[in-house]
């Protein structure tokens, strides 16, 4: 699609139903190559990242089949261990792979990840804790390089709380010899997500969702059923789209503690809302209300919905500070932003929109 043309100036209305987690399909589709399969995935978004990592499995021997809306994955025999760069470089969540390969197989060759730039997320916290395992590593022409006899438990501390580096050392670790301690993981509930399904293949795991996680390695695991998660993310925009534009939508598929930081700052800046089981239904304010965020680690306020955020601050009444705090480089849509009449100054970590 070379453009899209949007009829603005219209209150968004109805119902509408949100699509699973992205970030928690993508690490728990890696988690199937812990053991042989069937796996069967449910709720597992139709998107391109998700093609991209079925391309990467299906080069590894996985073979995938839709089956009544879900997805059936079979990591039956793997013949490859490489994840080629022509691939990688459109995802960074590739990296989730080497965890995974090094539990099955004891070895992997990951091109360095690519995908959106929004800062650097550097992969030194994953290679740090696979070495403290006892993996052996090297870098070569772009190409991580790892090969383990056994992994073995260690106590890993995270100089900063990384979900993919969790995930990932999470999945390494459900059959490591010994116990693997995780302190201070990642707790969004993408985590969570992946911890339920290392149980349901018979993991011994506790602490998900906690900034300490503990995982006692086991010889054998299985195939087990699993429902991805609802995307707090894509949640987040359709309340953002029914409060700017004054309209009530109802959420469907949304789990109103995944988005509670949103709803805070909604509700003060003027939307009504309403939450229920696994539905939140927003009523856009008459007049927005400048509200200041903070973008912080979950539950904190999310990055990812700090660009739609900002775009409703650009029509509220006042001004509000927005700081990033998670990525640098994460103000890119700023500009387009003020070729549509936003009035924003950027300092550094910080933008003011007026």
């Amino acid at each position: 699609m070379d453009k899209m043309v949007i009829e603005g100036g219209v209150p968004l209305k109805g119902s509408v139903k949100v699509s699973g987690a992205k970030n928690a399909a993508l690490p728990i589709m890696a988690a199937c190559l812990l053991t042989r399969g069937p796996h069967l995935l449910e709720n597992v978004p139709h998107l391109r990242d998700i093609d991209t990592m079925k391309k990467i499995m299906e080069k590894f021997g996985t073979v995938f089949r839709e089956k009544n809306g879900s997805l059936e994955v079979a990591a039956d025999h793997l013949t490859c261990h490489e994840a080629p760069y022509e691939l990688v470089k459109t995802m960074r969540a590739s990296i989730l792979l080497l965890g995974p390969l090094l539990a099955r197989l004891g070895k992997a060759k990951i091109s360095l990840p690519g995908g959106c730039a929004i800062g650097a997320r550097p992969v030194n916290l994953h290679l740090k804790a696979l070495a403290a395992m006892g993996v052996d590593m090297f870098l070569d022409h772009g190409y991580i390089h790892a090969e383990v006899k056994k992994l073995k438990g260690a106590n890993i501390f995270f100089d900063i709380p990384t979900v993919t580096g969790t995930e990932n050392i999470m999945m390494a670790a459900v059959k490591a010899e010994g116990t693997t301690i995780l302190r201070n993981a990642a707790n969004e509930p993408e985590v969570v997500d992946l911890g339920k399904m290392l149980r349901s293949m018979g993991a011994d795991i506790e602490g998900e969702g906690t900034d300490t996680i503990t995982i006692n390695g086991v010889e054998t695991l299985r195939p087990c059923t699993h429902t991805v998660i609802p995307d707090r993310i894509e949640a987040g925009t359709f309340m953002i789209g029914a409060a700017i534009t004054g309209g009530t939508i109802q959420v469907q598929n949304c789990r109103p503690t995944h988005v509670a930081a949103l709803t805070e700052k909604l509700r003060a800046a003027g939307a009504k809302i309403w939450e229920e089981n696994e539905k939140v239904v927003i009523t856009g304010p008459k007049v927005i209300e400048s509200v200041d965020i903070k973008t912080m680690p979950y539950p904190g306020f999310p990055t990812d919905l700090q660009a739609q955020f900002m775009a409703l601050m650009s029509v509220a009444r006042g001004w509000s500070m927005i700081r990033e705090t998670i990525f640098e480089n994460r103000f890119i849509h700023v500009s387009e932003l003020k070729r549509m009449g936003a009035d924003i100054e950027i300092n550094a970590s910080q933008a003011l929109v007026k």
